[in-house]
């Protein structure tokens, strides 16, 4: 299994300026059966010319769904993974091998058995940003948007290894009430969010909501008018009478909220830096020339162990059936 951390972002070859790459990663898609999944937080030109735009959870149960043979995942590596788990017979292909994830790179398999070797009689739910691997020694996956739904699905006696992020854990463990041992890991993206900065722009902005990813760290969510997955922030926006809003949570998310609202204002939260331009590197790297390459290539396609596929395929058809 390839592991992208140890990969540099792939040079696209010079394409022909004058090609026009809608025309023809639409063109290939048909001849190739394919279907092109991309996450909210992909650029605005991939997320449009997609079958299927989601967070993790819509675009598990899309792969789960649809039976292509090539499926062009426009998303970071564990995601395409996920989809290769649920659909070992299609050739699932990436823009970029290098697209990774920093809540997967932060828990890797060996690390992360010797977590569990501690902490015997636990049931393992793990966060979908993972690694196969760590898949693999799960008990039931989740995403943000379920997570909640998924510990109770349990009986309160069970005791819970959450994995791998920390502050979507201490988020399900004051919804629930649940004691929970956490993997002490943390998205790059959403750490950073600054919430001094967040309560200042609250104060320039008093009729705006703020609303927050729960990966986001405790002092930005306190600030929260409304918490939830990438989808649920969507929602939000589109059903909430408020018309502006501060968002905690990767840019990529404003397409798709300017798209459904357009008269709304959205406005980035500020980050520790500063700014409010908190873009994800890792699925910054996928770009509409390399996803027409990899559509007319077949490159950079996702190969695992099929023994690892088969344990890691178990944890996500829980997930889906409790989903």
């Amino acid at each position: 299994m390839q592991n992208p951390a140890a990969m540099t972002a792939t040079k696209p070859e010079q394409i022909d300026p004058r090609l026009d790459l809608v025309s023809e990663i639409d063109r290939l898609r048909k001849e190739r059966d394919a279907i092109i999944l991309a996450h909210y937080y992909q650029e605005s030109e991939i997320q449009d010319v997609a079958d299927v735009v989601g967070d993790s959870l819509a675009l598990a149960q899309a792969a789960a769904r649809h039976r292509k043979r090539v499926i062009v995942f426009a998303g970071v590596h564990f995601m395409a993974e996920t989809a290769k788990i649920l659909n070992p017979e299609s050739t699932v292909v990436v823009p970029d091998l290098a697209a990774g994830c920093s809540l997967a790179d932060r828990c890797p398999a060996e690390e992360f058995r010797k977590f569990l070797d501690r902490h015997p009689g636990h049931v393992v739910i793990s966060y979908v940003n993972c690694s196969a691997a760590v898949k693999a020694m799960s008990d039931v996956i989740c995403t943000s948007s379920n997570a909640e739904k998924i510990v109770r699905s349990f009986p309160p006696e069970q005791k819970i290894v959450f994995a791998p992020d920390q502050w979507l854990a201490r988020y399900i463990i004051r919804k629930t009430g649940r004691e929970m041992v956490y993997w002490p890991g943390s998205c790059i993206v959403h750490e950073v969010f600054n919430a001094q900065q967040i309560a200042k722009l609250k104060v320039q902005n008093p009729d705006a909501l703020v609303i927050a990813h729960p990966e986001c760290e405790d002092p930005v969510l306190a600030l929260a008018d409304y918490i939830g997955s990438t989808a649920g922030l969507l929602a939000f926006t589109q059903k909430s009478e408020a018309t502006r809003f501060i968002v905690a949570t990767e840019a990529g998310i404003l397409h798709q909220m300017k798209k459904a609202r357009p008269e709304k204002t959205y406005i980035p939260a500020p980050t520790n830096e500063g700014c409010a331009c908190n873009l994800c590197p890792h699925m910054r790297l996928n770009t509409m020339e390399k996803l027409y390459l990899c559509l007319r290539d077949l490159s950079n396609e996702i190969v695992m162990d099929e023994a690892v596929r088969l344990q890691a395929l178990k944890p996500l058809q829980k997930m889906l059936e409790l989903s």
